[in-house]
C-alpha cells in the first residue's frame, strides 16, 4: 500500500473518531439523577457481593454452632 495512502486513511480515521465538542448543559437536577444512579448501582453490587459472602458463612457458622450443642 502507497505510504501517502496509508497516512491518509490514518489521519480520516482519527478525525472522523476524536469526539467534537460538546455544547451541553447539565442542570442540577439531572446531575443530581446522576450521581444517585451511580451511588445506588455501587452500592448494589456491594450489597451483593457481601450477601453472596455472608450468608454461607452465616450458614456455616450456624452448623458448627449446632454441632457444638449436640456435643456438649
Amino acid at each position: 500500500m502507497n505510504p501517502v495512502l496509508k497516512l491518509g486513511m490514518t489521519v480520516t480515521a482519527v478525525f472522523l473518531t476524536a469526539p467534537a465538542k460538546a455544547l451541553a448543559y447539565i442542570g442540577p437536577g439531572a446531575g443530581l439523577t446522576a450521581i444517585g444512579t451511580a451511588v445506588a448501582f455501587i452500592a448494589a453490587i456491594l450489597l451483593a457481593i457481601v450477601g453472596f459472602i455472608w450468608y454461607p458463612i452465616k450458614r456455616l457458622l450456624a452448623k458448627i454452632k449446632e454441632k457444638r450443642q449436640r456435643v456438649a
